[in-house]
């Protein structure tokens, strides 16, 4: 039997496998840092406080975070039981629904935006009587959410499809074998052993939602989300500004993650 971790070449010389992993992971992730810590230590710590004040800055994380939480839970809402029953079914409609399911993942935000605008825009039926009832679908928080979770939504189900799929089905016919319905049974059994997978998908779909650009800046320019307003302030001001509140929208994002992360690791009885 082959070693798992080493080998040994022609001449003699011993290659680790393990440390040929790391230092090949390594790269990317110092790609993924190294950017991080030169954009951190762009601004001085006094310039980001500052702009900590802004009124623009803080409307824009308001919006962000308040979007964000709304469309997460939507996602959370809809699609934890698409996932359950994509995990359960199988065939043809399975596989349809789970590529309808993913087809916002590849699309690029622009065109999600554009597609949305075609349902819920101003001039279609739903926009119209939306907005005629003074809940305008477009340029108005109601717009952000549309946008995110359109966005972040399938994160949600693909990877909480992925944790139901894990859930041994023996374990579920086991209790509606002791006179468990499938509600009791997903409540009790296949949700506590699915929610690390589940917390993951929610906090991917969170970060999404934060970060989400492409497609809000089409639905709602107003009011501005984080992206939307480090755009506006590069476009304006130029790039350090936009760096300062790019820094901000990092230590939310991160500071969020955490607190997901820390309720995944810890679930409430």
């Amino acid at each position: 039997m082959l070693p798992t971790c080493s080998r040994f070449n022609g001449a003699g010389r011993h290659v680790d496998w393990l440390s040929t992993t790391l230092l090949l992971g390594g790269l990317l992730i110092c790609y993924y840092v190294v950017p991080l810590l030169i954009l951190l230590f762009s601004q001085p710590l006094g310039t980001v406080l500052h702009q900590l004040t802004d009124p623009a800055v803080v409307s824009a994380a308001t919006t962000s975070l308040t979007g964000a939480s709304i469309s997460t839970t939507l996602g959370a809402l809809f699609g934890l039981p698409l996932a359950y029953w994509l995990a359960r079914m199988h065939g043809r409609l399975q596989t349809l629904v789970t590529t309808f399911v993913v087809l916002p993942l590849v699309l690029p935000p622009v065109v999600s935006g554009m597609v949305l605008l075609t349902v819920v825009g101003p001039n279609t039926a739903l926009g119209s009587i939306a907005a005629a009832n003074g809940v305008p679908l477009t340029g108005s928080l109601a717009g952000v959410v549309l946008a995110q979770t359109f966005v972040s939504s399938p994160f949600v189900v693909v990877t909480a499809k992925a944790a139901f799929e894990g859930v041994d089905q023996r374990l579920e016919d086991a209790s509606r074998s002791l006179g468990e319905n499938r509600m009791a049974t997903f409540r009790r059994v296949t949700f506590p052993l699915a929610w690390p997978g589940i917390v993951a998908g929610v906090t991917l779909a969170f970060a999404r939602s934060l970060g989400e650009f492409g497609a809000t800046i089409m639905l709602a320019y107003y009011p501005r989300t984080m992206p939307v307003q480090i755009w506006t302030s590069f476009t304006t001001q130029g790039l350090e500004t936009a760096f300062a509140v790019s820094i901000i929208l990092i230590g939310i994002a991160v500071a969020t993650l955490v607190v997901l992360n820390f309720l995944g690791m810890n679930p409430l009885e």
